[in-house]
């Protein structure tokens, strides 16, 4: 995933291990095994009672491309063991052999791939791929972070119950990670767990919303048309398995308006900086950053896997079958989302932000000093 920052991934759920490799990260980012753990932290499962139980560390060993703490300009491997794979739990994904879960990858992995395919806890399809997304996201986080750039994310709802619509991004640094469900509003979080969990004793499932806010990001990445800023985050968000839309700013309410009450209004402030009344737009104009908060929210399904009976189809018998899961599952995945899709975006601006600086040398070159990159402050006064 990727051009100038590229990450690439393999590993199956069941299998040996995830391995990871970064290409592009320059020399002398400083990262260790440590930092990136604690990402990975943040998405192993086995923490609470909404997260499924499997029991992985997610112990992370850096193999390539560091060097006394620091990246060497060699593409950074890295290797992540998958330890809870017991055969006891392999067998009781026999059944899936045959019969395809509703809702998840088996039937169109199995037109796909046939016989072939790893139907071990879902092999590929699997949530546990996306621990990859989060290692590699570790180190585009740094390399972000040296330009001032800051990531957050955050459950905006779970189960249906929704976040105060007022969350600032004081509230989302101090109590996002706070509490299981990854929601800033303590109040709602609470509910939010308890809802989640009488969904779970009844063997079944729930999803939710969660919303990204990046800060510090300068004006000017993406690209005029194929590669904007919009349709490179839509492509991250939308590879993360669980997620089934995306929406940008206000997203489909700006639908509902006029021009005038939707244009974000710019104007200089005292010190000569373009800063923007509001921000409906999320950050972006003609998919190009304008140095304004990227803002946009992501929709979560719930789990596929269930422990209600459903009606499926036995692909190798050619029959139809009832199938209650008896496999390890998530009672809800968007905690877990929460950091993967921290990663994710984190990659795309990671990438786009090198091209912008060869880009913009380039530009140097040819016009003289080029123009300062704004990077937006809200004014106090904005709703």
């Amino acid at each position: 995933f990727g051009r100038v920052f590229r990450v690439t991934a393999s590993g199956e759920s069941y299998g040996p291990a995830l391995q990871i490799i970064v290409d592009g990260v320059p020399p002398g980012v400083p990262i260790t095994e440590a930092e990136v753990q604690v990402e990975l932290d943040r998405r192993r499962p086995g923490q609470s009672a909404i997260a499924s139980p499997r029991q992985e560390k997610d112990r992370v060993q850096i193999v390539a491309g560091v060097f006394d703490g620091y990246t060497t300009g060699a593409p950074v491997g890295m290797i992540i063991y998958n330890v809870d794979t017991k055969p006891f739990h392999v067998k009781q994904y026999a059944k899936v052999m045959e019969c395809v879960r509703p809702g998840h990858a088996d039937y169109t992995f199995h037109i796909k791939y046939g016989r072939f395919r790893d139907w071990r806890g879902a092999g590929r399809s699997s949530g546990r791929e996306t621990a990859c997304r989060v290692a590699g996201g570790a180190i585009a986080k740094k390399i972000l972070g040296r330009e001032g750039i800051e990531i957050r994310a955050y459950t905006k709802e779970m189960a249906g119950i929704a976040a105060c619509p007022d969350l600032t991004w004081e509230d989302i640094v101090a109590n996002t990670e706070s509490n299981p469900a990854r929601c800033p509003d303590l109040k709602a979080s609470k509910i939010m767990i308890a809802k989640t969990l009488e969904i779970a004793k009844k063997g079944d499932t729930v999803g939710g919303i969660v919303e990204v806010i990046a800060r510090g990001v300068p004006a000017g990445l993406g690209e005029q048309v194929f590669d904007k800023l919009t349709a490179l985050l839509a492509h991250a968000m939308m590879s993360i398995g669980a997620v089934r839309g995306i929406e940008f700013g206000d997203g489909f309410e700006e639908a509902r308006r006029t021009g005038s009450q939707n244009n974000d209004i710019p104007c200089y402030d005292e010190k000569g900086n373009v800063r923007f009344h509001t921000n409906h737009c999320g950050g972006m104009l003609g998919g190009i950053s304008n140095g304004d908060d990227i803002v946009f929210r992501i929709a979560v399904k719930p789990t596929s896997t269930i422990s209600i009976d459903q009606m499926t189809i036995n692909v190798i018998k050619k029959r139809n079958e009832k199938l209650a899961a008896e496999t390890r599952r998530d009672p809800t995945i968007v905690p877990r989302v929460v950091p993967v899709a921290e990663a994710m975006t984190a990659m795309v601006l990671a990438d786009l932000l090198m091209m912008w600086n060869g880009y913009s040398s380039l530009r140097h070159d040819m016009e003289g000093p080029q123009l300062g990159l704004d990077i937006l402050t809200a004014p106090d006064d904005e709703p």
